[in-house]
């Protein structure tokens, strides 16, 4: 007898060692300038496939606005529904699938569920959100791949207080330089 699948909301993303997702300037370009990136980037390709929608802070679409093409947003995430974060306006990216809200996570979450199916929700980023949405008992799995640098000060991987109680580590690998972790989260409401 087959079982339906249940559908995932992930965390999933890059941190320094020190636990920054960016840089004080919200810059990316440390991540990508470490040796063997594109072999960390190459597992992208089984985590994207079960992938049916995907949010991110302003921030973090500001920062793709600035320095990927849409050429490059379409290669990356073709027609997947993408919702924005933010209370300003910002410049939409040709041919993409966005929608900029500004509602609460759990209004917003049950949209993107049924976007995705019975496919995942992935956070792309950043840390305050993906936050809110742990504060709010969504999120299902944290997933760092931690980068070998340091940067001593810039966007918080997490900047919750989420204690080992609500954590479950599930799976540990290495690629390349990277080492992923992967930690399933149990809601508050679970906790008792």
């Amino acid at each position: 007898m087959a079982t339906l699948r249940v559908m995932a909301t992930q965390y999933y993303t890059a941190t320094s060692l020190d636990g920054y997702l960016a840089d004080p300037d919200n810059s990316l370009t440390w991540l990508f300038e470490v040796e063997g990136a594109d072999e960390a980037q190459s597992g992208m390709a089984d985590f994207f496939a079960r992938v049916g929608a995907m949010c991110m802070g302003a921030t973090t679409y500001e920062w793709i606005v600035a320095n990927e093409s849409p050429e490059t947003w379409r290669g990356y995430y073709g027609d997947l529904p993408c919702w924005v974060f933010t209370h300003r306006d910002l410049p939409v990216i040709p041919g993409a699938n966005l929608r900029f809200v500004s509602g609460t996570v759990e209004q917003v979450h049950r949209e993107m569920a049924a976007a995705a199916g019975e496919r995942n929700i992935w956070i792309m980023g950043g840390g305050d959100l993906a936050g809110q949405f742990a504060d709010a008992g969504l999120l299902d799995d944290v997933m760092v791949s931690v980068v070998p640098v340091t940067l001593g000060a810039g966007a918080p991987l997490l900047p919750r207080r989420i204690l080992s109680s609500r954590m479950r580590l599930v799976g540990v690998a290495q690629a390349g330089q990277f080492a992923e972790l992967h930690y399933r989260l149990v809601s508050p409401a679970e906790q008792g």
